[in-house]
């Protein structure tokens, strides 16, 4: 994990923030450990997340199971993962992440 004010922690221009959207920074493999996601998503009353993200085996993996151990719907970009192993990559989305989220890829997912 890259700290704070470190390339690898800065966001990308093409997806920056707007006025008012609400920054959580990840300090720890799941995005819920170390950070005020929870408290975040349940003061706007969401109920379904989606997945996006590096790695597939990491951070995808470790938010997608503590979120569905806190009951969130959950549903996973597969063309937005990666993994330094396509093979592990390949594995989660089709037998493992399947069991606790929809697997949808980004052309997919906003008519749904």
């Amino acid at each position: 994990m890259a700290p704070d004010g470190v390339m690898a922690a800065q966001i990308v221009p093409a997806v920056a923030p707007r006025s008012g959207d609400i920054i959580v920074t990840e300090r720890r493999v799941s995005a819920f450990a170390g950070s005020d996601l929870e408290v975040v998503l349940r003061a706007n009353d969401v109920s379904t997340l989606v997945l996006a993200g590096i790695a597939t085996s990491g951070v995808v993996l470790s938010t997608l199971r503590e979120a569905a151990d806190r009951d969130y719907g959950l549903k996973v970009l597969s063309d937005c993962c990666d993994d330094s192993d396509p093979e592990v990559h390949h594995v989660l989305m089709a037998k493992v992440f399947p069991r606790q989220a929809e697997i949808l890829t980004a052309a997919d997912w906003p008519h749904r």
